[in-house]
This record gives structure tokens, C-alpha cells and sequence, in this order.
């Protein structure tokens, strides 16, 4: 966990310290993480995101180390849910493995999402991670064999699983997307996260440090206070008795 290294730095940033309540509108924020690493991984983005007025809500996908399927339609309910407490789309924000699940559930279900950020997601090709990281994959997936539930299944690397979910993720998005990579990363290629869908945005932190990068949430935050614009108006006109339809569910994109 080097990347709690950069903790201290983030806190004294201003990025950090001015935190203007206004600026999310309330909009609805799922946040989902990186492979092996939980919700505690995105807490300093929560915190952060709350602070500025957003709504947040983890993607319910514990370690993001089950079948991709599965933490698909977690993933799916969860922002559904936050969707309609929010009464509009909301954004998803993931990290890793769980950037890749945020744009399948982003290509999926565009009316409910207004905007994906991912965070060294390799959604080029979601096999291309360290060599290290692939061993892990692949010892879960003998442990899944072995009747351990929860874990990843072989057809989530190769098979209909895999092949079903690597063509969604060439899937054109209805929405704005961001996805931010560091040559760097360590982890992840950074080639790998060129979708070209999304605004690419370099970085200079390592793979698990971007949740703590300063220059992250500098050029995250204008992003998501015009998304939370946009989708602020929206609402209000679909309220508005002239409206010709009050179904929030739109893309702001």
C-alpha cells in the first residue's frame, strides 16, 4: 500500500482543502474499485466527492475479484438504486478492473449514467495487467474450480463470459467519459486505457496512487461540476409543467 505515501500530500493540497458544497448539485456518484482492493481504496474520493456536494454510493462489488457477470448486475442494481433516490443519472467512477465493470455498466444501461470516470482501467484488453496480477487471476479462478464461491470463473479470462463482455467494451459510449492513465501506472499499460470513447488524460502517479493524486481531482473536479450542471437542468426542466416527460433517466451526453 505505497500508495498511502501520497495521503499526506493530497490533504495539504488545496484541491483538497477548498471544498465548495455547491458544486455537485447533488449528483449521484457509484464508486467502484480495483481488483483486490476493496471499498477503502475510493474512501478519500468519497469523502472528497461529499464534501463538494455529490451523493456517493459504493458499486457493491466487494474486492471486484468475482465473475465479471456477477459484479456487473451488482454493480448495475446499485446505480439504479442511487439513480432514483437522486432522481436523475448519476456518474460511475472506477478504479482498475473496476473502471472496465463502470464502462460496461455505462455501455449497458445509458439512461443511467450522465458520466464514467475510470482510473488506470485497461479496458483495451482487460487480460493486459501484470504478469503478477494475471497469476492472482488465475489461482482464483483454480480456487472457483475448486468450489470457493465468489471468485473469478475461468470464462471470465477465456471463454463466453470473456468474449461477451470484452465486445461490450467496444461498444461506442452515450455520455462523457474520462479516462485517466500514467506511463508510470506499473500495473496497467498505459496504452491500454487509451478508449476511444473517453478523454484520455495523463497523470504521473502510480497504478494504486491515482485515488490519492492531487492532479486528479484538479482536473476531475470541473468535469463533474459540469456534468452536475447538466444534469441539474434537466431535472428542473423535467419537473417544469411544460415538460413533455418526467422520466429522468437521460444522458447527458
Amino acid at each position: 500500500m505505497s500508495a498511502l505515501w501520497c495521503v499526506p500530500r493530497l490533504l495539504r493540497h488545496p484541491v483538497w482543502r477548498n471544498a465548495d458544497p455547491g458544486l455537485g448539485r447533488g449528483l449521484g456518484v457509484v464508486l467502484a474499485p480495483g481488483f483486490g482492493a476493496g471499498d477503502v481504496s475510493l474512501l478519500p474520493a468519497a469523502r472528497w466527492l461529499r464534501a463538494r456536494g455529490f451523493t456517493t454510493a459504493s458499486a457493491g462489488v466487494g474486492f471486484t475479484v468475482g465473475c465479471t457477470g456477477d459484479l456487473l448486475a451488482k454493480l448495475l442494481r446499485n446505480t439504479a438504486e442511487l439513480a432514483e433516490r437522486t432522481g436523475r443519472p448519476v456518474v460511475l467512477l472506477g478504479q482498475s478492473r473496476g473502471g472496465g465493470v463502470a464502462r460496461l455498466a455505462a455501455a449497458r444501461r445509458p439512461d443511467l449514467v450522465c458520466g464514467l470516470v475510470m482510473l488506470g482501467s485497461p479496458v483495451l484488453d482487460p487480460m493486459g495487467a501484470h504478469p503478477n496480477v494475471m497469476r492472482v487471476a488465475h489461482f482464483l479462478t483454480r480456487l472457483a474450480a475448486a468450489g470457493v464461491p465468489g471468485l473469478l470463473d475461468a470464462d471470465c479470462l477465456r471463454g463466453p463470459c470473456y468474449d461477451e463482455h470484452v465486445k461490450d467494451l467496444t461498444q461506442p459510449l452515450r455520455m462523457p467519459a474520462i479516462s485517466f492513465f500514467s506511463r508510470s501506472d506499473g500495473v496497467v499499460p498505459w496504452q491500454l486505457c487509451q478508449d476511444p470513447s473517453a478523454e484520455c488524460v495523463e497523470v504521473h502517479s502510480s497504478h494504486t496512487g491515482m485515488g490519492f493524486d492531487p492532479r486528479v481531482y484538479e482536473l476531475l473536479g470541473p468535469r463533474l461540476a459540469e456534468w452536475a450542471q447538466v444534469t441539474g437542468t434537466m431535472r428542473a426542466s423535467s419537473n417544469s409543467p411544460s415538460a413533455t416527460s418526467s422520466n429522468p433517466s437521460v444522458p447527458c451526453g
